[in-house]
């Protein structure tokens, strides 16, 4: 059957239908994060219609409060980013937070930032002066670890 389906498929779409397949299946799904500055609605309706018609966008969330913006569909990061920096003429980058939980030590220096979103710090894998800095040290490892419930020769004061 897998013959004859591709047989069917080749005489019903078009060329232009192929082609559009092909550009879709090189590229996979996948959301872009960008760090947008948005002051009004009117900026963030901007920035929205600047990505809304590209290709391969499914879809399109602006967050003004947090200066995010996320695009889901089959694109290239780069390209979004480019084109909103053109369309929009704003000062843009990819989303440099991610939520504290993943981050081993949030509040490490270098980690944490006042102007992130709530419940965000910076993101320390990307840079890796940073992340050397955001571990913890084998003195630090060693007193958390001896009163912690996990640790069965812990101490027995708890």
């Amino acid at each position: 059957m897998g013959v004859l389906d591709k047989i069917s498929d080749y005489f019903e779409s078009s060329w232009r239908d192929r082609r559009k397949l092909k550009k879709l299946k090189k590229k996979p799904l996948q959301t872009v994060e960008i760090r947008v500055k948005m002051d009004c609605e009117g900026c963030a309706r901007r920035v929205r219609k600047s990505v809304e018609d590209m290709s391969g966008v499914t879809q399109v969330q602006v967050d003004p409060k947090q200066q995010k913006l996320t695009v889901i569909g089959h694109v290239d990061p780069d390209k979004v980013l480019r084109r909103v920096r053109h369309r929009t003429g704003k000062i843009v980058e990819m989303w440099p937070f991610v939520p504290y939980d993943i981050v081993p030590h949030p509040y490490a220096p270098d980690v944490y930032d006042r102007k992130a979103p709530l419940g965000y710090v910076r993101n320390i894998y990307d840079n890796p002066h940073i992340s050397s800095l955001a571990r913890a040290s084998s003195a630090e490892v060693r007193y958390t670890t001896a009163f912690s419930d996990d640790n069965p020769h812990a101490c027995v004061v708890m």
